[in-house]
C-alpha cells in the first residue's frame, strides 16, 4: 500500500513525509533521554546494582553506534522507505518487549532489540528528507528536523518522571507503541519508494560485521578507559582489537565489488570537512553535557529539577535557533553559518571555563543557552551540506555516515573530557580545598573543549564558500533536480 501519485503532486507531499521521519526521530530521541530517569526505579525493582543495570543504556548506545552504517547500506539497496518503516516495526516490538522484562539481563536484551529498530530510522531521516525536499528548502527541513530532536531531549526528562510517578517504570516503554504504531502506518502509506536504487546490488556482509566489530571494541575501550584506567590491560587489548579491525574493514572495502562504505565519498571536500567538523563539534558538545551535571550537583548544590531546567537552556535555544539557521543556509550557503556556529561554542565553552564556586545558577544558564546557539546554528547547515553533495543512490550510506560521527563523536567527547577532569583533579586536590580543585578541573576540561571546537571552525572554513545558496558541490543543483529547484519526475 503506497500513497497515490496524484497526493505525490501535491506541494504538502513533502511535509507529510518531513512528519513521519520526525515522529520516529522524536521517539528514537525520546527514548535516549527517558530512560535515564526511570534507571534508579528499575535498580530497586529488580534489586540490581548501577554496574549490572548501565548495561540496558550502553548495550542501546553501542548496537545503534554498530548498525548505523549498516542500515544505511542496506536502505540504498532495499530503500529508505522499507529500511525506516521496519525500524518502526523493530523499535515498537522491542518497546513491548522491554515493558515485559523479568529481571535486568531481559531488559538488556530487549533493550539491544529495540536499538535495531532505533538504527533503521536514525540512520535513514536525513536521507529522507534530503532526497524529498529541493536544494532551497533542504536546510530549512534538516533544521527542523534539528528541533524534533531538541525536543526529544528537552522533553524526555520531565515525561519520564511523570511517568514513573503516576504509572511506573514499564510505562516509559509502552507510550511507544501507540506513537509507534501511528508512525509505522503512515510510513507504509506515504514515506516515497527510491527510484534510484541500483539493480543487482549485494549487502557487503563482511565489511558489516567488521565495522560493528571495531566500533563496538572502540566504544567499549573509552568507557572502561575510565573505569579501569587507560593502561589496563582489558582496556588496551580492546583498543588494539579494534584498530585490527578497523584495519581489516579498510582492506576489505577497498578489494569488495561492492563495498558496504564508497570511501571515494570521502574524497569529497565538502563532505569530508562537513563529518570532520561534525565529529569536533559533537566532541565539544559533549563536555558541556556530561561535566555541567556535576557541577550543578556537587559544587552549587543545586536539586535535580533545577538542574534540568539549567540544562534544558541548550536544547530550548538550540530549538529556535536551527530552523532559521536551515533556512538562511538555503540562501548564503554553510560555510559562515557553520564556523560561525562554532566560534559561538567556542565562546561558550570557554565562558563556561571561568565558572566558580560562588557563579549564580543563571549565569550557567546563559553560558549552556549560547552554546545551544552555536550549535543549533552550526548542525542545520552542516547536516543539509553534506548530504546534499551526494548523489541519490548514496544517500542512505551518506546519513549513516553522518549519525555514526554524531555517536562515535559524544563517546569520545565524554571520554575525554571524564580523563581530563580526573587527571587535573588528582594534583590539585592535594594542595587546594576540593571545591577550588573541582572548579580548576572543570577549567581545563573546558578550555579543551572550546580549542577543539575552534579546531571545528578551521576545519568548516575548508568547505569554502557556495558560488549559490541551494546549490550542491561545483554550483550543481544536485541530482534529480531541475532550475526551478524541483524534483524531476521522468
Amino acid at each position: 500500500m503506497s500513497v497515490s501519485a496524484n497526493i505525490k503532486k501535491k506541494p504538502y507531499y513533502k511535509w507529510i513525509v518531513f512528519t513521519v521521519v520526525s515522529v520516529g526521530t522524536f521517539m528514537a530521541t525520546l527514548d535516549s533521554s527517558i530512560v535515564n530517569v526511570a534507571l534508579p526505579t528499575i535498580s530497586k525493582a529488580f534489586g540490581v546494582g548501577k554496574g549490572q543495570l548501565q548495561w540496558a543504556v550502553t548495550g542501546y548506545l553501542l548496537t545503534i553506534s554498530s548498525l548505523l552504517l549498516a542500515f544505511g547500506r542496506l536502505a540504498d539497496i532495499i530503500g529508505k522507505n522499507k529500511v525506516y518503516a521496519a525500524g518502526f516495526l523493530g523499535f515498537i516490538l522491542g518497546s513491548a518487549l522491554c515493558g515485559s522484562a523479568n529481571n535486568v539481563w531481559q531488559l538488556v536484551g530487549f533493550r539491544v532489540f529495540q536499538a535495531v529498530g532505533a538504527a533503521m530510522m536514525m540512520a535513514n531521516g536525513m536521507g529522507l528528507i534530503t532526497s524529498i525536499f529541493p536544494p532551497f528548502e533542504r536546510g530549512r527541513a534538516l533544521g527542523t528536523v534539528g528541533t524534533v530532536v531538541a525536543l526529544g531531549s528537552l522533553t524526555g526528562p520531565s515525561l519520564g518522571g511523570v511517568l514513573v510517578s503516576s504509572l511506573g517504570w514499564k510505562s516509559i516503554f509502552y507510550i511507544n507503541i501507540p506513537i509507534g504504531v501511528i508512525g509505522f502506518i503512515a510510513a507504509v502509506i506515504f514515506l516515497p519508494r527510491d527510484k534510484d536504487i541500483v539493480k543487482r546490488q549485494s549487502f557487503d556482509y563482511i565489511g558489516a560485521l567488521l565495522f560493528g566489530g571495531a566500533i563496538t571494541l572502540f566504544l567499549m575501550s573509552l568507557s572502561k578507559g575510565q573505569e579501569l584506567g587507560w593502561g589496563s590491560p582489558r582496556v588496551l587489548a580492546q583498543i588494539i582489537l579494534s584498530v585490527f579491525f578497523f584495519i581489516l574493514f579498510f582492506v576489505t572495502e577497498v578489494k569488495v565489488r561492492q563495498p558496504m562504505t564508497d570511501l571515494s565519498l570521502f574524497r569529497n571536500r565538502l563532505f569530508l570537512a562537513g563529518n570532520a567538523a561534525g565529529f569536533l563539534s559533537f566532541v565539544a558538545m559533549s563536555f558541556v553535557f556530561f561535566m555541567v551535571p556535576f557541577y550543578l550537583a556537587e559544587v552549587l548544590g543545586l536539586k535535580p529539577m533545577q538542574m534540568g531546567l539549567i540544562m534544558t537552556a541548550s536544547p530550548l535555544v538550540m530549538a529556535v535557533v536551527a530552523p532559521f539557521s536551515g533556512w538562511l543556509s538555503d540562501r548564503v550557503g554553510p560555510m559562515f553559518l557553520t564556523a560561525g556556529g562554532l566560534a559561538l561554542n567556542a565562546l561558550g565553552l570557554y565562558f563556561l571555563s571561568t565558572v566558580s564556586t560562588s557563579t549564580t545558577p543563571l549565569s550557567v544558564a546563559w553560558r549552556i543557552g549560547l552554546i545551544g546557539f552555536g550549535a543549533g546554528m552550526f548542525q542545520s547547515p552542516n547536516n543539509s551540506s553534506v548530504m546534499g553533495t551526494v548523489p541519490l543512490p548514496k544517500l542512505g550510506i551518506s546519513g549513516g555516515v553522518l549519525a555514526t560521527i554524531r555517536n562515535v563523536g559524544m563517546v569520545v567527547g565524554t571520554a575525554l573530557s571524564v580523563t581530563i577532569f580526573n587527571t587535573r583533579y588528582a594534583a590539585l586536590k592535594q594542595v587546594l580545598p576540593w571545591q577550588q580543585a573541582y572548579v580548576k578541573s572543570l577549567s581545563a576540561a573546558f578550555i579543551t573543549a572550546s580549542v577543539i571546537a575552534l579546531i571545528g571552525m578551521a576545519v568548516s572554513l575548508v568547505r569554502g564558500a557556495d558560488k549559490k545558496a541551494g546549490r550542491g558541490p561545483d554550483g550543481e543543483l544536485g541530482p534529480g533536480k531541475n532550475d526551478m529547484g524541483k524534483r524531476d519526475t521522468a
